[in-house]
């Protein structure tokens, strides 16, 4: 059986197909890494992270500057606090993460007479566009349970930004990489 030769034209009626099949692979692999997430952005495009699909933004009035918390397990929450800092200092110059991690367990997360106690599970150090950033993991003890509670920190401009995933005890093995995926979006982004 002899082969047929192939028009000249063949090539460039292949290669749309295979193009639209190499994009359509593409994009279905970057919705499939973010599944589960949606994006927050600050009004001012200062900072932005993923939460979880199905949480909720609630609004406050004192504390944190964004709270999110999930519809179905309402004690899930997101929360975004900003303080003020020295102008001049950096992450580093506040202490190392550990150092940082156990003054926000002391004043933040279970403060004397808060009837909370916590401990500092871990403590990291990473560097990411250019800042650094301390990822802190809490295993947090109330009166009537037990919390665990992921945490990044970050200094830019005189701020000390603060993204913590908070959940029960019992939902932390199930939501461990989803809330390690949130902390680890939050960026700075002018």
């Amino acid at each position: 059986m002899a082969s047929r030769p192939m028009s000249p034209g063949w090539l460039t009626r292949l290669l749309p197909l295979l193009l639209a099949g190499v994009l359509a692979l593409g994009i279905s692999s970057c919705s499939a890494a973010a599944a589960g997430l949606n994006s927050f952005q600050s009004p001012d495009g200062r900072y932005a992270f993923l939460y979880p699909t199905g949480w909720t933004r609630v609004q406050v009035t004192e504390g944190p500057q964004v709270v999110f918390h999930d519809l179905i397990n309402a004690d899930e929450t997101l929360s975004l606090v900003v303080s003020d800092v020295n102008s001049t200092n950096s992450l580093e110059n506040l202490g190392s993460a550990v150092a940082v991690g156990e003054k926000l367990r002391r004043v933040v997360i279970a403060p004397e007479g808060s009837g909370r106690q916590a401990e500092l599970v871990e403590a990291v150090e990473r560097e990411d566009g250019g800042r650094t950033f301390y990822d802190l993991e809490y295993a947090v003890h109330l009166n009537d349970r037990d919390r665990h509670e992921l945490a990044t920190v970050v200094v830019d401009r005189g701020r000390l930004y603060t993204l913590a995933a908070s959940t029960n005890e019992a939902r932390w093995p199930k939501v461990k990489l989803l809330f390690n995926q949130v902390i680890h979006s939050f960026t700075l982004q002018i």
